[in-house]
């Protein structure tokens, strides 16, 4: 099965994350790990199958947020913990369009 934009997006946030992490404790180490150079060229190609604007906007939010998309539970933003309107609940729970909190802005995605 295809994944959809928004799937492909979270994955990319994981494996960003991922990165990140393994960056920052090889400056703590004070040698290289293995293992980065696989990362990065798959978080490349991952990049090369979502569509720009998905990536712009993850970007742009990920400035401000360190988990730019956040899940949704029980109708509840969990970057933010603010309830969502019935109405946007709805119309966004097949996760097949990437909708953004109306509170905080992050991409939300429906977990059940």
């Amino acid at each position: 099965m295809e994944k959809s934009q928004l799937e492909r997006l979270v994955l990319f946030q994981d494996i960003n994350l991922m990165l990140q992490e393994a960056e920052s404790e090889e400056k703590g180490m004070g040698f290289p790990t293995d293992g980065l150079e696989k990362l990065k060229q798959a978080k490349d190609d991952l990049a090369k199958t979502i569509q720009m604007r998905f990536i712009r906007v993850y970007e742009r939010l990920s400035t401000r947020y360190k988990r730019p998309i956040v899940p949704v539970q029980n109708e509840t933003c969990l970057g933010c913990f603010a309830k969502l309107p019935t109405s946007f609940i709805g119309k966004w729970r097949d996760n097949t369009d990437i909708n953004t909190c109306e509170h905080c802005g992050r991409i939300l995605f429906w977990i059940e």
